[in-house]
């Protein structure tokens, strides 16, 4: 669908709106721009990675973000956005959303949307643009807790290599490596960098899926292909489609004392 007309030169914020439903989407855009004209609507989008290229492309002040979509969960996107959007989430599920307007640090609407809702929703985000928007990081966590633990952990990582920003499902990952204040991402066929400690990072994964193996390596034990002990006793893995090895300090080699 085309996005509302409008007369950007008057307009001094920018939105971005993150919707599974076509047509909610449409519903939002039209609703908004009655009763917000002078935002501008810059982006739509369908899913969760499009939702993060266009915060990452437009910079929005404001995000309207669904948070049950494809491909990136909302939450997930939030992460990227917290502290340089004020975030407002589209949810179906009451539970979450009270969860977040309690903690007064992001607002929401309810599926199906009302608009005299989103009138108040509109005009409590109008108030909040006078300010820096919130670190969400916390009520993020909180938020995740409620959607469930198997929802919570980290499935796409943003990530630099080279030039070029990637894009890489943990699915992906062979085992993650700590490179001083930064960890690398490595993959069968490429290594990339994130800006995030690994000590923090191993909060954020599937602990029945990556294993701390040594103080700067978590590995993806489904990418494990063999397990060896050399005759001084150092157990060492091999991870599919990689020639190097992978050390295992002492606390850590009872993890594969079954495999």
């Amino acid at each position: 669908m085309g996005l509302p007309s409008k007369d950007t030169t008057t307009q001094s914020f920018r939105a971005v709106i993150a919707e599974d439903e076509a047509t909610l989407r449409e519903e939002l855009c039209e609703m908004i721009a009655r009763l917000w004209p002078q935002l501008h609507i810059c982006a739509v989008a369908a899913d969760g990675v499009q939702a993060l290229k266009c915060l990452r492309m437009h910079k929005p002040q404001v995000l309207f973000l669904d948070i049950e979509m494809p491909g990136l969960s909302g939450l997930e996107v939030a992460r990227h956005a917290s502290g340089q959007s004020h975030v407002i989430f589209i949810t179906a599920h009451d539970r979450y959303a009270v969860a977040a307007f309690e903690r007064d640090a992001v607002d929401y609407v309810l599926k199906p949307v009302d608009e005299v809702r989103l009138r108040a929703t509109v005009e409590r985000v109008k108030a909040r643009l006078r300010t820096t928007p919130t670190d969400i990081t916390g009520l993020l966590n909180n938020l995740a807790e409620r959607l469930g633990r198997q929802n919570a952990y980290l499935r796409w990582i943003t990530a630099s290599q080279g030039s070029e920003i990637r894009l890489i499902t943990t699915d992906e990952v062979c085992y993650f490596r700590a490179e001083h204040k930064y960890t690398m991402v490595v993959t069968v066929e490429h290594e990339s960098v994130i800006s995030r400690p690994i000590k923090e990072l191993a909060g954020l994964l599937d602990p029945a899926v990556f294993w701390q193996i040594h103080r700067g390596t978590i590995v993806n034990v489904r990418h494990v292909v063999k397990v060896m002990r050399d005759f001084h006793g150092q157990l060492t893995l091999r991870v599919r489609g990689r020639n190097e090895t992978l050390p295992v300090s002492a606390p850590h080699v009872h993890q594969f004392k079954s495999m």
